[in-house]
């Protein structure tokens, strides 16, 4: 503990007394200060034990020593020291009486007691303090190491919460909860997530102080620690307490986030080398050798490609203008994965700016992948393409689906599109693009351009007869003409068009286009 001015007034050879302020006296004294100005406010920092013998100061004005103490007080002076028998026989009473109005302890200091002897006393018990910090700090690392070394991150949230007699919260990259200690503190973690949110916007490493004015929390005091050696956050320390670190408490949360840091951030050398095994397995799994893509995986991805799996490919066509979203999204899936203690496999393509992941699937990593893409992928220009369910046999099939489904992404600006949701529904909304359109548009212009004219309702005519497959009674029917007139409209078509409605390919090519188009409302014949 610091030195207070209790343990001075204890101090046998000091020989001290408390003349007012005895309710204070706990009070940590930071450094010793002697001066006879009648104002040394300006060349006060706060926490001093101020030594006088007031050679300078009526001390028996009570007006001007109100007006005195409170200066002290004020700058934040945490004792006041009177030497008696030097200028005055006593402490006089109006400084007394002073020093009890404002609450400031007063301590008469005797004429053989030296001010020197008081501050080295300060001095000693100071550089007592900082040596008991830094060695029970040595000692709370040893023990920090040793619990993150058995038992994990888990096992060093534990140790540091009783260190700290609080509560402390470990967060992965994505701000989620991993762990905390005691157990009742991940409820507490957990309404942290906008603090964490905030602090992950800042570069590592960074620190923030919060506090919980509402309710049962109105006393606790967190501290929020970043972890991560490079630009970006990698997770975050929370420590949870009554009252500030002291010391040997900072070098202790100090250890842990080392620590922390460590088993968060891999070395580059392993991420790259559980990429490259991670690419090797995948290329073996499209090429179809599951057997050999089993082998080479072993524990790493090995209960993964003994399930059903989805194939995610998300791509950032924006990245080259700026900084790449995607090992964001990656750090984002592997963290759901490492939560629910599943398996992943997420690589990036060398074919461009994309990341081909591998998840289990209905597991925590597709559920990730949903809720970032309706979060923040359409924000940082991330397109995400998924599979249907698959297995190793047909992982080949799996990577073409998942292409295809962000291509489609791609083209109607979606953040995410499930290649079962294109299965189910219909072929049209895929040929909604400019070049469909175009195609379209030129192939049927004539026949709009006819019908402007006022020389018949060709358009009109051909939608009916191909929606009846080419049944004229029944298409001359719904037009309300006879099907000899039916008959002339349709030659007419393939005079004005230049192909024959005999060749399905056209009939098809033709049908696709008056459902891909609108007919202007000028193409439209008058009633």
């Amino acid at each position: 503990m610091p030195p207070t001015l209790a343990s001075l007034v204890q101090h046998s050879a000091l020989n001290l007394t408390v003349r007012a302020g005895e309710d204070r006296l706990q009070t940590p004294v930071r450094w010793v200060h002697a001066s006879e100005l009648a104002d040394p406010v300006p060349y006060m920092e706060g926490g001093e034990l101020l030594l006088i013998t007031a050679t300078t100061l009526d001390a028996e004005d009570p007006e001007a020593m109100r007006r005195y103490v409170r200066r002290l007080v004020d700058a934040g002076v945490v004792g006041l020291g009177f030497a008696v028998g030097v200028n005055y026989e006593d402490v006089p009473d109006a400084l007394v009486a002073a020093a009890r109005e404002a609450g400031l302890p007063l301590l008469g200091v005797p004429r053989r007691t030296p001010f020197l002897a008081i501050s080295k006393a300060v001095s000693a018990a100071i550089a007592a303090d900082q040596y008991r910090a830094v060695t029970e700090g040595f000692e709370a690392q040893r023990e920090l190491t040793r619990a993150a070394l058995t038992e994990g991150p888990a096992g060093l949230l534990a140790r540091l919460a009783v260190y700290v007699d609080g509560w402390t919260a470990l967060y992965d990259a994505s701000g989620a909860v991993v762990a905390a200690a005691p157990e009742w503190a991940t409820r507490r973690a957990a309404r942290l997530s906008a603090d964490v949110e905030r602090l992950r916007e800042r570069a590592a490493p960074a620190s923030t102080v919060l506090g919980d004015p509402a309710g049962a929390n109105a006393d606790d005091r967190v501290e929020l620690q970043s972890l991560g050696t490079g630009r970006r956050v990698r997770g975050a320390l929370a420590v949870g307490t009554e009252a500030a670190l002291g010391t040997a408490e900072r070098y202790a949360v100090h250890s842990a986030i080392a620590l922390l840091t460590l088993t968060t951030e891999r070395s580059s050398g392993l991420r790259a080398a559980e990429q490259r095994l991670g690419s090797a397995v995948l290329r073996m799994l499209l090429s179809g050798q599951p057997d050999h893509a089993r082998a080479v995986a072993g524990d790493l991805y090995g209960g993964l490609l003994d399930a059903p799996f989805r194939l995610l490919i998300a791509e950032s066509p924006e990245s080259a203008g700026g900084d790449d979203p995607l090992p964001s999204v990656a750090e984002t899936l592997e963290s759901a994965a490492a939560r629910a203690r599943e398996a992943v496999l997420a690589v990036p393509d060398g074919e461009g700016p994309r990341l081909v992941v591998l998840a289990v699937d209905g597991g925590a990593v597709v559920t990730a992948a949903e809720e970032y893409a309706a979060r923040e992928a359409e924000d940082e220009g991330v397109f995400i393409g998924l599979s249907a369910p698959s297995g190793p046999i047909a992982a080949a099939g799996a990577y073409k689906q998942a292409e295809q489904a962000l291509s489609v992404a791609r083209r109607r600006g979606r953040a995410l599109v499930e290649h079962e949701e294109l299965a189910a529904g219909s072929i049209l909304p895929l040929l909604a693009d400019d070049a469909v359109r175009a195609f379209a548009d030129g192939m049927l212009r004539a026949l709009y351009e006819h019908d402007t004219k006022g020389r018949g309702d060709l358009v009109a005519s051909l939608r009916a007869w191909l929606s009846r497959h080419g049944q004229w009674d029944a298409a001359a029917a719904d037009l309300g003409v006879h099907r000899h007139t039916l008959r002339y409209r349709m030659r007419r078509v393939e005079e004005i068009l230049g192909r024959s409605l005999d060749d399905p390919d056209v009939r098809m090519e033709l049908w696709l286009a008056l459902k891909t188009t609108t007919p202007p409302e000028a193409a439209r014949p008058p009633e």
